[in-house]
């Protein structure tokens, strides 16, 4: 399935057809694991390329560069990926419809196909946040640089 519903017409009327046919609730049907995602995925990629950056600087075993930010990078960009499938796995399953009763029925359900099936999808969401992470790192050392805290 394209994820596109022909049968509407645009995002308001397809708004308040679900609103009534289903209420208000099924607008938020996620949010608890997109919520849980998103923190995670800041650890994965803010916590995990700070620590990985100072770890492989005082090893000495990158420079502070452009391909010292690219490796770090590189790795948070995996980390974060890691680290957050599950619950991209897990999201998507609930916002797409009524299979499940909730969250942890979800869980369940997705643990039963056996531990892989929370990875279901990781090379595409890796190739799409992997370069996220990369540019937004390295821009960010770029402007360290050009504007040094004071």
């Amino acid at each position: 399935s394209s994820g596109i519903n022909a049968e509407y017409g645009h995002v308001v009327d397809g708004t308040s057809r679900i609103i009534r046919s289903e209420g208000i609730a099924a607008l938020f049907r996620g949010v608890g694991p997109n919520c849980g995602r998103a923190a995670l995925m800041n650890i994965g990629q803010v916590a995990f390329y700070d620590q990985t950056k100072d770890t492989l600087l005082r090893l000495e075993v990158i420079g502070d560069n452009t391909r010292g930010h690219f490796v770090c990078s590189f790795l948070a960009g995996t980390a974060a990926t890691l680290i957050t499938q599950p619950f991209d796995v897990v999201k998507t399953r609930v916002m797409q419809g009524s299979r499940y009763s909730g969250v942890f029925q979800c869980i369940i359900a997705t643990a039963k196909e056996g531990p892989k099936s929370f990875y279901k999808g990781f090379v595409p969401a890796w190739v799409r946040l992997s370069p996220q992470t990369i540019l937004t790192w390295i821009m960010l050392e770029k402007l360290r640089k050009i504007f040094p805290a004071t």
